[in-house]
């Protein structure tokens, strides 16, 4: 199966890609990519599974929420949209923005998921996390994204191409939109405040793997969710920064398959 169409969740266009049969694996972007983002996990990873990758609204292909509102909760939208495609069991892989909808996904359903990956994305120590900015951003950065914090900067200067397609990727008329206009981000039942989120997350019982970048600054949060989720695996890669799933492509899908071969 191979598909490119569109879900309508809440009253929004919601674009989502689907290639493969037999069990669903869903990834789920960070802020500011898309579905598209995850094209050498979707390439590798189509044979083996039911692979779907959906653009979350203000991004990719999917619509814009109204200007001067609140965003819909991620969470919420992940539901509609595995209600949608008939989905109970699913594997989920979501890297930052979309690690964090996993985490908050899993907390309200702790052992639903056949198995969860967590990437450059975990649970605060303390206080909230730092907040997503609301003030526009330069137009230019939708299209050449700064890569400090995001990529190592040997890995931009040696591979110009692959940066120019991520670059390319990200930048759609939906997520210019967002970018003239930021959205506030909602995240409730639960919120990302860890004196809400710890207790839940210690409930979680699907297998886990949290993988992150050696770089990143997600690194101790990532380290925090392994350490709240009894069983779950952390797999550190050296010498990447925050996107280690598209840096490190051949990397990150290797400890993936390991670690879904090791639970099924």
């Amino acid at each position: 199966m191979a598909a490119m169409a569109w879900l309508e969740i809440h009253g929004t266009d919601i674009h989502y890609l689907e290639f493969g049969t037999g069990q669903p694996l869903l990834f789920l972007h960070g802020n500011g990519s898309s579905g598209l983002n995850w094209h050498q996990q979707i390439d590798f990873f189509r044979d083996r599974y039911r692979v779907i990758a959906y653009d979350s609204i203000n991004h990719g292909h999917s619509g814009n929420s109204p200007r001067n509102e609140p965003e819909p909760d991620r969470v919420d939208e992940l539901e509609g949209v595995l209600t949608a495609l008939g989905i109970e069991r699913p594997i989920l892989c979501g890297h930052s923005m979309g690690g964090s909808t996993v985490v908050r996904w899993a907390c309200r359903h702790p052992s639903s998921a056949l198995a969860l990956v967590v990437s450059g994305s975990g649970v605060a120590r303390s206080g909230s996390g730092a907040p997503r900015a609301t003030e526009p951003l330069p137009e230019a950065e939708a299209f050449l994204p700064p890569s400090a914090g995001t990529f190592t900067e040997d890995w931009v200067h040696e591979h110009g191409r692959q940066m120019a397609r991520y670059a390319q990727l990200r930048s759609t008329g939906t997520r210019l939109e967002a970018q003239r206009h930021p959205r506030q981000a909602t995240a409730t039942r639960p919120s990302r405040d860890p004196a809400e989120l710890v207790p839940l997350v210690k409930m979680i019982k699907s297998p886990l793997l949290a993988i992150v970048g050696r770089l990143d600054a997600a690194l101790p949060s990532a380290e925090h969710l392994h350490e709240l989720v009894a069983g779950s695996k952390l797999d550190v890669l050296d010498g990447n920064a925050h996107n280690e799933y598209y840096q490190s492509a051949d990397e990150f899908n290797r400890r993936m398959v390991a670690f879904l071969d090791g639970i099924m």
